[in-house]
């Protein structure tokens, strides 16, 4: 019995040695624009003087977040695709887990500071700078890093002290808590899975219906208003579209059964909000935002 295994094998896309050169070149890209792009938002922001507003402060953390949490999963498949055997201790996956889920649990709370303060600024234009102050900002960011940490540590501790007296073998890419669960023999592995829904659920679905009401709020009020207000509703078409990417993702992979599909087709999935979402990011909101343009091609 392993009560705590000293290394777990992941087991990824098993292929020909061309088709992972292919592979690696395509994961080296996509991290290669991922750290690049979100980094050009961060700096960005940081040094246009004309971005210095709440949307793009949440912006910049936002993109700040994309670049660790591609970080967690995309360095560690590079090395495993030319590793005749992909293993991963039991602490690394383990941590793995850990800011896995601490950085996409900090995302989706972010999305939904993000809505809030679109919603205030055109439903409370007059109010907006009292509302949206700088504390108030810096205070949205805290709330949605404390959440998303203590949310995934409780999940990693569970974890860390089930026994695997089966296969220390993950059918998966990366370290992810369904896959794992399914490689230990504890009784309390249901009790853990469920711990995980619902800590998850609590985030992801708490944050988008919050997302979802700050919406709602916004449309009546464009809808209301009438034509003034298309203007300001343009400014929500990025983030509604990062919105959907990132949340109707995630809840392929968590709320279809894993039985329904292939199991290559649940690491393609994962590879789809893991990997290409944060990609995107930067890409939807350079092109679709006519300040961050202009603040590239001053930048240039």
């Amino acid at each position: 019995n392993l009560s705590s295994p000293t290394m777990f094998i992941l087991l990824g896309f098993s292929s020909a040695y061309r088709a992972q050169l292919t592979l690696c070149l395509c994961f080296s890209l996509v991290y290669l624009v991922t750290v690049l792009g979100n980094l050009l938002i961060v700096t960005l922001v940081w040094l246009d003087a004309h971005l210095h507003s709440p949307m793009y402060f949440f912006l910049g953390h936002l993109s700040f977040l994309d670049i660790c949490y591609s970080s967690v999963t995309l360095p560690k498949i590079l090395r495993d695709s030319f590793s005749p055997q992909k293993t991963i201790s039991f602490l690394g996956c383990i941590t793995q887990i850990y800011f896995f889920l601490c950085f996409g649990g900090s995302e989706c709370m972010l999305l939904a500071a993000m809505a809030y303060d679109r919603y205030l600024a055109i439903c409370h234009p007059l109010h907006y700078l009292a509302l949206m102050s700088k504390k108030m900002c810096h205070c949205l960011v805290a709330i949605s890093w404390l959440s998303g940490s203590f949310s995934s540590l409780i999940q990693a501790l569970l974890t860390a002290r089930l026994p695997f007296c089966r296969s220390n073998m993950i059918d998966h890419l990366f370290c992810e808590m369904p896959f794992v669960l399914k490689a230990s023999c504890s009784p309390n592995a249901p009790l853990n899975k469920t711990a995980l829904y619902a800590l998850a659920g609590t985030i992801a679905m708490g944050s988008f219906l919050l997302t979802l009401v700050s919406y709602i709020h916004i449309i009546g009020a464009v809808l209301q208003k009438g034509a003034g207000m298309q203007r300001a509703f343009a400014t929500c078409t990025s983030h509604l579209t990062v919105v959907f990417l990132f949340f109707g993702a995630g809840a392929v992979v968590y709320l279809v059964p894993h039985s329904s599909g292939s199991k290559e087709m649940d690491k393609v999935l994962a590879l789809l909000y893991a990997v290409v979402t944060p990609m995107l990011n930067p890409i939807i909101y350079s092109l679709r935002n006519s300040e961050v343009k202009g603040a590239i091609r001053k930048a240039l």
